[in-house]
């Protein structure tokens, strides 16, 4: 089945699943309160609906726009703008006749549940599945390193031993930590069996950002193709797994972290291309393409462990994952509002890109675990129309004793749903804009 046909359907199940619960965060603590729900539906019912089912006071249904879900609760103002409803005198089954605390919850369990069903599905995938790392001495090359980081002190060949004084039990993640966490110092022994506290400067991150310097370290292996990208350079080559990268342009390709610069030098420009297959030394015309891409991917030559986890372990390690999946998320946002990073934003071709080619259970869950804490995250900012909007002025009825009138939540939830469909429309045009032209 073609990748692209096998990430849409995992996305499709993922949100479904994730949307209806995220609903019935806030359905249920709803009906406990005996506030009463209209309409449940899963995606947007716009003019009409692929199915729907009234049981009791509630009609259940699937919309045909899979932009998102909702619960039409009576008597709150939300983004259905029922304002013939609003007009009418209250009534006691009415969201907006409950105390402040109470509707404060029913707002506050969509994200909760998002956020708990994140946690949770981590400790099972690793109850399930365990985890993979890469110690230290499972790379015994260690390191390339980005000039720009040499000047602090690292090596070409270094090992990653600790970061901030701690053991880092998977080196493989250390360009994530210093592009989203807090790294003062790393300890790293160099080739020649010495060992060294690099002290980071701050803002180590933004510096990666601004400088496009996202993966300083790059493991050091040999030149040897472990995948050929369809309608890419490489592709058109002639190239194939397993070939053995020899020099470009002239310039020799000892280690696979070689190939990128030159391979940027000389992009939109045809150059030759010396390799090896089944001993024979061959030579190949091939173009970069602007970015300087090949379209390869190498093969692995370090050892790779794993791990199982007891319920125990796996809950605890899960909450670790999930907590630290949650902040660094947070800790990228503000590049949000860059100049670069607003070019960065993705929709939903990003998102389903976070899913594998290939249908892969573990793949699936660790995806949809992710999207469930990022939805969590961007529900609860302080939008109006998202629930963070509704939790806003609910806090501030609480801390004042005044609630804001009907009027001015009509505008706000306007002012809110424009700029979401701003944000939809800004985050899909860069999807199709990548899709074009990258």
């Amino acid at each position: 089945m073609d990748p692209f046909i096998i990430k849409a359907i995992q996305l499709i199940l993922s949100l479904s699943l994730l949307i209806v619960l995220h609903e019935l965060g806030h359905f249920i603590p709803a009906k406990l309160f005996k506030t009463r729900v209209e309409k449940f539906f899963l995606f947007f019912d716009v003019k009409f609906a692929l199915f729907k089912k009234k049981i009791g006071e509630t009609e259940y249904g699937i919309g045909w726009l899979p932009l998102g879900g909702y619960v039409k609760i009576s008597g709150m103002i939300d983004e259905s703008m029922d304002k013939e409803q609003m007009a009418l005198p209250p009534q006691p089954w009415e969201f907006r006749c409950k105390p402040a605390w109470q509707r404060l919850i029913i707002m506050l369990g969509g994200v909760t549940v998002n956020l708990v069903l994140g946690f949770l599905i981590y400790m099972m995938v690793l109850f399930v599945w365990g985890s993979n790392y890469v110690g230290a001495n499972d790379m015994p090359r260690g390191f390339a390193v980005a000039e720009q980081f040499k000047e602090f002190g690292f090596q070409d060949g270094d090992r990653i031993l600790e970061v901030n004084g701690e053991d880092m039990k998977n080196s493989i993640d250390i360009n994530r930590f210093l592009f989203m966490r807090d790294v003062k110092n790393i300890t790293v022994l160099h080739q020649d069996g010495s060992k060294e506290t690099v002290n980071v400067p701050d803002e180590i991150g933004s510096k990666m950002f601004q400088e496009g310097i996202m993966q300083p370290f790059i493991p050091i292996q040999n030149a040897i193709l472990d995948s050929v990208v369809i309608d890419y350079a490489a592709a058109n080559a002639g190239l194939q797994k397993g070939d053995s990268l020899i020099s470009l342009n002239n310039q020799e390709i000892g280690y696979w972290h070689e190939l990128a610069p030159i391979s940027v030098e000389n992009a939109n420009k045809e150059v030759e291309l010396v390799f090896a297959r089944d001993g024979k030394i061959m030579s190949t015309k091939i173009t970069p393409n602007e970015e300087g891409k090949l379209g390869v991917t190498s093969r692995r030559d370090w050892e790779i462990q794993h791990k199982d986890y007891s319920v125990s372990e796996s809950i605890k390690e899960g909450f670790d994952y999930g907590y630290w999946t949650l902040r660094d998320y947070v800790a990228q946002f503000k590049y949000v509002f860059t100049a670069k990073g607003a070019t960065q934003v993705g929709g939903f071709g990003a998102i389903g890109g976070l899913f594998p080619d290939a249908w892969n259970w573990q793949g699936f869950w660790l995806a949809t675990a992710l999207i469930s804490i990022i939805l969590a995250f961007m529900n609860i900012l302080p939008i109006p129309a998202l629930d963070g909007g509704h939790v806003m002025f609910l806090l501030y009825e609480i801390i004042t004793g005044r609630k804001p009138n009907d009027k001015f939540m009509e505008y706000a939830q306007m002012v809110g749903f424009f700029i979401l469909i701003a944000l939809v429309l800004f985050a899909n045009g860069n999807d199709i804009y990548r899709w074009l032209f990258e």
